[in-house]
């Protein structure tokens, strides 16, 4: 049995998850039957395996990466952040509600026999793992409750690489640091550090790798020149923008607890579309239309829509007819009532009133991945909510002119406001394509997952030249 390699990083977002998809592919491309792991993720962008099971959408991209079928069993542990001191535990792709109410150092010995259970079936499966950390092994106030960082490494004995993010400075500090604050036994399985994002001339770089191996008796193995791609991102929304005259401009609500906001992806990379994140209030006037994403908390999203002034403009949005489309939270959003009676996320909250809808939560959560037949396009998505929405019974002249939208049950529509349950809309072809020539838009939107494809396979080839694995 080949030996897990352990990828960690000084730091959150410092290129952890960009690498092992990268190394899935490169060893999938030399015929390597390689599985990515991570013990426990905290993102609100989650995926929905074939079986129904919810796994973190950076996992379920590297799954790709390796060519193999996403499985539960590569993030058995998922926090989804719905307050500031709260997340939705989902253990093995299914919510456990008992152990959210665990303090977060106790669960520990709750977790781990799961996430040992999972890696130890992967390894007998798979020649080789590919394990991401989380955040940062030199946190020592979160040693005692370890299930993702050093605790893994050592139960499986792992190759660990620490990798920081030179672009942000003081890399080297953040190496010698890191390395300083672990124990004996897990330095010593700290095999190499690995520079990312080095932008400029190499030689600028000195001795200094050579006065970091002094001190450590670690060697520097890569230097990952700064590598700009289009590979999703795992749980943050870095896209930036700004209106631009002669574009499709697309105003995307980035209000907080928004959830997989990496579905926008393919729109934001066509070519002469502008989709422009708006956290603050301002005038819509100008947008071509305007998304609503999910939401892991629609009562802390509908506050914020109201205190920034964002509902008014979009209610005034409605009223001009510009096109308003809500995706899964979004379109609950955009309803009249939203019914909470478990308290499974912020309580009973009224809408924008901009559907005439109604949307209770469950105790049970839907998961699925859906293939639906639509205006001759086979769409492909998943659902991944707890609300159950129906049109309301009002029997107004308002209620008879919503109709369905993709699937009777699954969306509704009325005039230029619509919404619905099925997320990933845009990687399919014929939808982005139909969604942006309505827009005015004059182009052909790439098919995703080719795109995707070849993106992992450019990736590949970068990490197969730096000769590093």
């Amino acid at each position: 049995m080949t030996k897990p390699i352990m990828i960690m990083g000084c730091t959150s977002d410092a290129g952890k998850s960009f690498v092992v998809a990268g190394l899935c592919r490169m060893f999938a491309n030399r015929g390597v039957h390689v599985a990515p792991f991570k013990a426990q993720n905290m993102s609100n962008n989650a995926a929905v395996t074939a079986k129904g099971e919810e796994i973190g959408r950076a996992q379920y991209l590297q799954a790709i990466a390796a060519k193999v079928t996403p499985d539960v069993r590569m993030n058995p542990v998922l926090l989804k952040p719905s307050a500031d001191t709260q997340s939705q535990l989902i253990l093995n792709g299914k919510p456990a509600p008992e152990l959210s109410e665990i303090p977060w150092m106790e669960r520990k010995a709750y977790l781990f026999t799961h996430v040992e259970k999972a890696l130890a079936d992967l390894q007998q499966e798979y020649q080789q793992i590919i394990i991401e950390g989380a955040g940062s092994p030199a946190e020592v106030n979160l040693r005692a409750g370890d299930i993702v960082n050093m605790s893994v490494a050592l139960a499986c004995n792992a190759d660990v690489y620490l990798v920081a993010d030179i672009d942000k400075g003081g890399a080297f500090a953040h190496l010698l640091g890191t390395f300083m604050c672990l124990a004996k036994e897990e330095q010593q399985l700290i095999k190499g550090f690995v520079l990312n994002k080095f932008r400029g001339d190499p030689l600028l770089l000195g001795n200094a790798m050579d006065w970091l191996a002094e001190k450590t008796g670690v060697p520097t193995v890569a230097n990952i020149h700064y590598f700009p791609h289009r590979l999703p991102e795992e749980d943050t929304l870095h896209h930036r923008a700004a209106y631009q005259r002669g574009h499709i401009n697309i105003a995307l609500i980035a209000y907080p607890y928004a959830a997989n906001m990496d579905e926008f992806d393919n729109l934001i990379h066509q070519d002469n579309v502008n989709v422009v994140p708006l956290r603050d209030g301002q005038s819509l006037v100008d947008f071509d239309a305007i998304i609503l994403p999910g939401s892991k908390n629609t009562a802390a999203s509908l506050l914020h829509l109201r205190e920034s002034g964002l509902a008014n403009e979009i209610s005034k949005a409605a009223q001009r007819g510009q096109p308003i489309l809500g995706i899964c939270g979004g379109m609950q959003l955009l309803g009249e009532h939203i019914l909470d009676p478990h308290h499974i996320e912020g309580g009973d909250e009224q809408g924008l009133g901009l559907l005439p809808i109604i949307t209770a939560h469950a105790q049970t959560k839907t998961t699925r991945q859906r293939e639906i037949d639509w205006q001759g396009f086979k769409l492909s998505g998943y659902e991944i909510h707890h609300g159950h929405t129906k049109m309301s019974l009002k029997g107004d002249a308002q209620t008879t002119t919503c109709k369905s939208f993709i699937e009777t049950d699954l969306g509704w529509q009325q005039g230029n406001v619509y919404g619905c349950y099925l997320h990933g809309l845009f990687d399919n072809k014929g939808f982005i394509n139909q969604f942006l020539t309505n827009l005015g838009w004059e182009g052909d939107a790439d098919d995703h997952a080719v795109s995707l494809d070849a993106e992992l396979n450019r990736v590949a080839d970068m990490f197969e030249k730096l000769d590093w694995l």
